[in-house]
């Protein structure tokens, strides 16, 4: 792309009366022979183009000072014979006693044509971008015009559309062998030393003065600025407007806020403590009970009553009780927003104890920490000591149920076994007491008896047999043998029947017998459950005497130096972002409702 050189300093000069009729005079055969001659010469080169676009761009300006009634001579070749060519463009020289130039006469309507055609191109409205391209189209096609609006003219009476975009390469004049720029057709014929087109030259006697129309150019650059200016004063209209919405929104209760928290309100001081509930160490507990026994999991639940009951109401009325807390926050020289109405209820208060007595409970560590609040440090540790006091007395109260549960079942365990046992020794002596005579030994005796006599009466038998077996038995022995066998059998008879009377019937001995051994049974069983009783009995008594669930404090309450809250700083930003935010959230809201109602 070839830049605009600049242009270099020419000098008009005039024709004289003397020239003038000297080039008239001329022969046309020697203008034919210079206009033959000047296409042999050496083409121009770029610079030489541009110092000719220069000279045209001087003419320009020169001409728009002109009246509308001033026109160009006419073309060379609409001009009379013997005319100068040099002259084209310019008035006729004057004569010889005339001071001042003749006003420029129309030839043709040719010419008027074109000065009407530059016109009607004014008219259009064109860019600078568009004029600038069609000159550089011009210069590409050869041509000289004398304005940006006489290159649209040119081209476009060649049938050449000056702003079909190119390519940039194509922008570069080559030099050509014809001499390059051309100008107008009636150019050709000149000679080589009149070819650059100088600017005219204006009548020193007509007073030129500026047109006051407005190209369209300027017309458009106008409504542009204009345009601009009304954007950049409606955005200077909106930031204002979101600066005065933003200031009274957001800003000015942030200001307002954070007088409060530096200022206005009243220091509060904490006093912060730390404990654990625990489980007494214990032997027994087997399976899953036994893993967790010594570990947070065991006292979770009581854990979790207790931190439910010390942010209860009724922590709240029994502190209020004890120590005052409506008194406390009552008070005069606290602030307004943190101090309680006169005579307050109870409702009101708990709001207030919600937000100075905070206390959380982890699991992980079975922690409970506590932070208690208030506007003077030690009534803050007193607070804190005495709801210490009340959660200790919550675990014994939590731990006493469950003793008493406890024990109660085991008393009532003993009561029943010594019941039954009772009961057995009562069935025991009943039976006792109807039989005079003990069954069992009664029978046993018998039954001594019988093998007794059973034993005699084999020997009796084998020594009758002995006696028998001899060839000559003694009588009187023999006799005296069976006699014995006879009164044996008898005796084991007898003894058979009275076994026999005792084993049937309907209370037979071997049946009320068998009542004594289940009577005997049951007092057995009754005294193994009377033992089993007494043993659990003891046992849950001791687990009683010691405390199952206990509260220890790691962490005791110590009166604080320095007020805790409030936070000034930090309670100010988080205002601002708190403002900020609902203002971000309603703007959103109506962008968002505006457009669709807009659409």
């Amino acid at each position: 792309m070839t830049t605009k050189p600049k242009a270099k300093k020419f000098r008009i000069r005039r024709n004289s009366v003397d020239e003038q009729p000297q080039t008239a005079a001329r022969p046309e055969t020697d203008q034919d022979d210079t206009a033959q001659a000047a296409p042999a010469q050496t083409a121009p080169s770029a610079s030489d183009v541009a110092r000719r676009r220069a000279a045209a761009l001087a003419a320009l300006k020169a001409q728009q000072g002109e009246q509308a009634g001033t026109r160009r001579p006419a073309r060379p070749e609409e001009a009379p014979k013997g005319t100068d060519v040099a002259a084209r463009g310019k008035a006729p020289a004057p004569a010889p006693d005339q001071d001042q130039p003749r006003d420029g006469d129309v030839a043709s309507a040719g010419e008027v044509q074109s000065e009407t055609d530059i016109d009607a191109i004014r008219q259009e409205g064109l860019t600078g971008r568009q004029l600038r391209m069609a000159r550089r189209v011009a210069q590409k096609h050869g041509l000289a015009p004398t304005s940006d609006f006489d290159a649209v003219r040119q081209l476009r009476s060649r049938g050449i559309d000056p702003f079909k975009p190119t390519n940039m390469l194509e922008l570069v004049v080559p030099g050509s062998k014809d001499g390059g720029d051309k100008g107008d057709a009636g150019d050709a014929k000149l000679p080589a030393k009149t070819k650059p087109n100088l600017p005219k030259t204006m009548p020193l006697g007509d007073a030129q003065l500026p047109s006051t129309e407005v190209s369209p150019a300027q017309r458009r650059a106008q409504e542009i600025m204009s345009i601009q200016r009304d954007i950049a004063r409606r955005r200077r209209r909106r930031l204002f407007l979101l600066f005065t919405r933003l200031s009274f929104f957001v800003f000015a209760p942030t200001i307002l806020a954070g007088y409060y928290f530096f200022v206005v309100a009243t220091p509060m001081y904490s006093s912060k403590s730390e404990f654990l509930i625990l489980q007494a160490d214990s032997t027994g507990g087997t399976g899953l009970g036994g893993l967790l026994q010594g570990t947070q999991f065991a006292t979770n639940q009581d854990a979790i009553a207790v931190q439910s009951y010390l942010e209860s109401k009724d922590a709240m009325v029994r502190l209020d009780q004890d120590i005052g807390f409506k008194d406390h926050f009552s008070q005069p020289w606290i602030d307004p927003i943190q101090r309680l109405v006169e005579n307050p209820s109870n409702e009101e208060a708990y709001k207030v104890y919600q937000k100075y007595v905070k206390i959380g409970y982890d699991p992980t560590e079975g922690v409970i920490r506590m932070e208690v609040s208030a506007a003077d440090p030690q009534i803050a540790a007193d607070y804190s000591d005495r709801l210490i006091h009340y959660a200790e007395e919550r675990v014994d109260e939590l731990s006493r149920r469950k003793r008493e549960d406890s024990m109660k079942s085991a008393r009532e365990s003993l009561a029943s076994a010594k019941a039954e046992r009772r009961e057995a020794q009562e069935a025991l002596v009943r039976l006792q007491e109807s039989n005079f005579i003990d069954p069992e030994a009664f029978i046993a005796s018998l039954r001594s008896q019988i093998n007794n006599y059973e034993i005699q009466l084999q020997e009796k038998q084998l020594q009758l047999q002995a006696l028998i077996d001899n060839r000559r038995p003694n009588q009187a022995r023999v006799d005296g043998a069976r006699g014995d066998i006879r009164r044996l059998e008898a005796l084991l008879d007898d003894l058979n029947a009275k076994m026999s009377d005792a084993t049937s019937g309907e209370a037979s001995l071997a049946e009320k017998a068998a009542r004594v051994q289940m009577a005997q049974a049951d007092l057995a069983t009754a005294d193994l459950f009377l033992q089993s009783a007494i043993t659990n009995e003891k046992q849950t008594e001791m687990e009683a005497n010691r405390q199952v669930r206990y509260l220890t404090t790691s962490v005791n309450p110590v009166a604080a130096e320095d007020p805790s809250y409030p936070r000034k700083f930090e309670n100010t930003v988080l205002a601002f972002l708190i403002l900020s935010g609902i203002y971000l959230m309603f703007s959103l809201t109506a962008s968002i409702l505006r457009e669709q109602v807009s659409s």
